[in-house]
């Protein structure tokens, strides 16, 4: 790899490599705690893909920037984050705005959305990939960032489908930053500090999906992060989220993850899965062997790989709580019987199921349904991916929890479509495949949201507001027919992140209290802008639009 460079993190010198995010630099160096709270309280990198605005810190006098989205650079000047971080006159003046119009515009590179963008590209359309991330590839594949060499097969398969979609002509802009859609369709989008301005002919939105996480109280402490964070720091980076590491929630997901940060010489504590062995249901493992063999052979490998490390695989088995233990995590677990385990880590990883990056649809107007078996809203869509909005696709886990193989093969429907051309029968086949399997899988895990009957008061519900359990209780009290009336009432779901971890916690308690279904208008309503964004920003895009295209 090539040699490295400096920075100062508080005055600090920081050791970083080409092509690392801050975030990564940082966790080498043992720097947990970036930002700091209103009440004063640390945090560090949660998500590890910009979502929960929690890793924000202060670059070269520019406040608020994402540190696990921002790239290291020599001579940087990192500061910790204050809660409200003033304005800097070290902020340049916007450039000028980009327009585009392409017949086919992807939101997200990952593996629905580069699918989508080579499927239409080859029947030719003009395509646009926008990418928040400045490496395509998405979750699943995560891409290497600098000159780091490829992992693993999967890694491979990434590599070679980001260079099949630069190769089909397709436009791919990383770094792109979606803050408002509207009817037309129209989006508006920073880049590069520029606005920039989409008006395309038919939009697929390929979007992922996020980590749900465990709250438990100490689920905010530094040190604690998703799952996906912590193999995005090693596949992408080739950065430990720490030497000693648990893994906790259920999935695949926890295995894979936790087998290859032993691999990279982590020392992995336990594994906690939260569901059953898959031996106590031989029935479902029996049908996931025969709807996915390959798959679920590799699933097996992940097992048998953490055994012959000597990495524990506890199920049925929660965690209670974490606790701040000097510079290190004390993490409490509970198995079925009741007996408590404490381990005390660097890093705790979590991952307790998903929730859909559908902000984007909601603001088109795209009809939503609730999925109780998973907590979270599924996109209505036809078989060709069309959502209830005319000229809007929706691939992948955005659409609801899905898998990468079944978001490939949708994201190519979608842009044969979408591109007008006719789509093979077979990749419906294939599409039934993979969800069958996908079907089977979850059954033999939990991939609904945990109940917080049990939970303390002084567990934190609301990350970015510092909002517990015990004050979204009193809120409840009151009887709130909405989850805007328990937000108003509570602040619960007003930060940065936009109720992104809350907003489903929100929607489910005011339903338990009301009785009522929950559908999509249980939800905090869609607001621009969806991600937080600069006054400055807004202004450049409304100025672009009341101008010459």
């Amino acid at each position: 790899m090539s040699d490295g460079f400096g920075l100062t993190f508080d005055g600090r010198p920081v050791s970083a490599r080409p092509g690392q995010s801050l975030a990564a630099a940082l966790t080498d160096a043992g720097q947990r705690k970036l930002r700091q709270t209103a009440s004063g309280a640390s945090r560090g990198m949660f998500c590890g893909i910009g979502v929960c605005q929690d890793c924000l810190v202060t670059v070269d006098g520019v406040p608020n920037r994402r540190s696990c989205m921002t790239l290291a650079e020599p001579g940087q000047r990192v500061q910790t984050q204050v809660a409200f971080a003033p304005l800097s006159d070290a902020v340049p003046p916007a450039p000028a705005a980009r327009h585009i119009a392409p017949d086919v515009l992807v939101i997200g590179g990952g593996a629905g959305g580069l699918n989508a963008a080579i499927a239409a590209a080859g029947a030719g359309a003009s395509v646009v990939v926008l990418d928040e991330r400045k490496v395509p590839g998405g979750q699943y594949f995560k891409q290497a960032s600098g000159d780091a060499a490829v992992l693993d097969e999967q890694q491979a398969e990434g590599a070679a489908l980001v260079a099949r979609a630069r190769a089909s002509g397709a436009e791919i802009i990383g770094g792109v930053e979606i803050w408002g859609a509207f009817d037309g369709p129209l989006l508006m989008a920073e880049h590069q500090g520029a606005a920039l301005i989409a008006r395309p002919g038919k939009v697929i939105v390929a979007t992922g999906a996020y980590e749900r996480p465990r709250m438990v109280p100490g689920w905010t402490l530094p040190g604690v992060m998703t799952t996906g964070a912590a193999q995005t720091l090693w596949r992408s980076y080739r950065s430990l989220p720490g030497k000693r590491v648990a893994v906790c929630g259920s999935g695949p997901l926890n295995l894979q993850v936790a087998l290859e940060l032993a691999r990279a010489g982590a020392e992995v504590v336990m594994v906690a899965e939260t569901a059953p062995a898959p031996w106590r249901h031989p029935g479902d493992a029996l049908a996931l062997l025969r709807a996915g063999p390959k798959l679920a052979a590799k699933g097996a490998r992940f097992v048998l790989g953490l055994l012959r490390r000597g990495v524990p695989v506890r199920h049925q088995t929660d965690l209670v709580r974490i606790d701040a233990d000097g510079s290190a995590l004390c993490a409490t677990f509970r198995d079925k019987a009741g007996r408590q385990t404490q381990v005390t880590v660097d890093a705790l990883c979590m991952n307790d199921g998903f929730e859909p990056q559908n902000e984007i649809l909601r603001l088109f107007g795209a009809a939503m349904t609730f999925d109780p078996a998973f907590g979270h809203l599924r996109c209505t869509r036809d078989a060709s991916m069309l959502t209830s909005v005319s000229g809007i696709y929706a691939v992948g886990d955005c659409a609801g929890l899905g898998g990468a193989p079944a978001a490939a093969v949708e994201g190519r429907i979608a842009g044969l479509t979408a591109a007008g051309a006719p789509v093979p029968a077979r990749l419906q086949q294939d599409l039934a495949a993979h969800r069958r399997f996908q079907q089977t899988l979850w059954a033999m895990h939990s991939p609904a949201p945990r109940a917080l009957d049990d939970a303390p008061d002084e567990t934190i519900i609301c990350r970015c507001e510092e909002i517990t359990l015990g004050q979204v209780r009193a809120g409840l009290a009151d009887q709130p027919a909405h989850a805007g009336t328990l937000k108003r009432a509570t602040r619960l779901g007003m930060g940065r992140c936009q109720g992104r971890y809350c907003a489903a916690v929100a929607a489910r308690l005011v339903a338990g209290v009301t009785g009522a279904p929950i559908t999509d208008h249980s939800h905090f309503a869609p607001r621009v802008p969806i991600k937080p964004v600069t006054i400055a920003a807004i202004l450049a895009a409304q100025e672009a639009l009341d101008g010459p295209a």
